[in-house]
């Protein structure tokens, strides 16, 4: 009898350009592959312009530490349900805390991956999984602290963003499709996660990037709200005007082309390392060793304080394409996903 399928949760939409590939990959060696979208930001409307069928479970429970719990309770119960009937044989995700209680709780193998040291949730996925993957950089003791003990531990070389790239192609028309004047400097900005569970902070040096950007009628600004309210509350604020009001982008696309990324988070700013587009991270929290590694090889600029903000080079990047991103990384992660199907180490 064949095993059951790989089953992929998307909780988030950088997961959905994470997953994308591996998808791909398990397909391509003929695996049957089921995937569960969270609806919030833009993680559904991402799978629909990439291609991905995806059962939508759950939704985003806001801000407060008891709406999340509420929200993680009823999640689990449904992936639990839609387990029973799609009965995979592997459970993969990436900071998906639902996948990784429903897939512990029903005895299905879990493999998550984690690129963020400083993520309170942690503790929940690590010890709820069979496999935890992590970049080479992320901190040992951490990792410990959090429970990915070292026999259920791959650490692995490279940023997590290699897995999202491997294979892409830049298409060079593509800002100008989405009707994105591309004769001015065009800057992608990002705001924060304002709403996750590692984001318990204010960020008001962001307000005055926007600030700075708002009055430049040299650049093409393309803010992306993380959320419908998040955008209200831009528009409110006075920058209606830079917020993308169009379909859910595809970001890889638009990093490759933008010649400036601007984001209050992380894998908007590694795509941008990663593809060679000069990228500024206006994140107020602790910065990830990723980061961190990324400012130290000048491939991103921190945004610390006021000053900061006139030294931001924004002008037209050189006309050069990006190298390519090899497979490497997604095989290997691949053929972790498949070595825990097949019976390697559990807990």
């Amino acid at each position: 009898m064949n095993p059951g399928p790989v089953w992929i949760d998307v909780a988030n939409s950088p997961q959905v350009l994470f997953f994308k590939p591996v998808r791909n990959e398990l397909l391509g060696r003929g695996i049957d592959v089921v995937v569960t979208a969270r609806d919030f930001s833009q993680t559904v409307a991402l799978c629909r312009t990439l291609g991905i069928p995806a059962e939508v479970i759950g939704q985003h429970g806001g801000r407060s530490l008891g709406g999340k719990a509420v929200e993680l309770t009823s999640r689990v119960a449904a992936l639990r349900r839609f387990c029973r009937y799609s009965r995979p044989s592997v459970a993969v995700g990436h900071a998906s805390y639902g996948l990784t209680v429903a897939g512990r709780s029903l005895g299905i193998p879990v493999l998550t991956a984690m690129d963020y040291e400083h993520q309170p949730a942690n503790h929940v996925a690590f010890r709820c999984a069979d496999l935890v993957a992590v970049p080479e950089l992320f901190p040992l003791d951490l990792l410990r602290r959090q429970g990915a003990r070292p026999y259920k531990t791959w650490r692995y070389s490279g940023l997590k963003e290699e897995v999202a790239l491997a294979g892409f192609t830049p298409n060079r028309g593509y800002i100008s499709d989405e009707g994105i004047d591309d004769s001015k400097v065009v800057v992608v900005v990002r705001p924060p996660a304002d709403m996750a569970l590692y984001h318990r902070f204010g960020n008001p040096l962001f307000q005055r990037i926007l600030e700075r950007l708002r009055g430049d009628e040299g650049l093409s600004t393309v803010l992306l709200p993380r959320t419908a309210g998040q955008a209200v509350e831009l528009a409110s604020s006075g920058f209606g005007n830079l917020v993308w009001h169009g379909e859910a982008l595809d970001g890889r696309q638009l990093v490759s082309g933008a010649d400036v990324v601007i984001s209050a988070g992380g894998s908007m700013n590694r795509e941008a390392a990663v593809l060679g587009t000069p990228a500024y991270s206006a994140y107020a929290g602790r910065p990830a060793a990723l980061d961190r590694a990324l400012a130290a090889d000048g491939r991103l600029t921190f945004l610390e304080s006021e000053p900061d903000i006139g030294k931001m080079r924004i002008v037209k990047k050189p006309q050069s394409s990006a190298a390519p991103v090899g497979k490497r990384l997604l095989h290997d992660f691949v053929d972790k996903v498949l070595w825990l199907r097949e019976g390697g180490r559990r807990r």
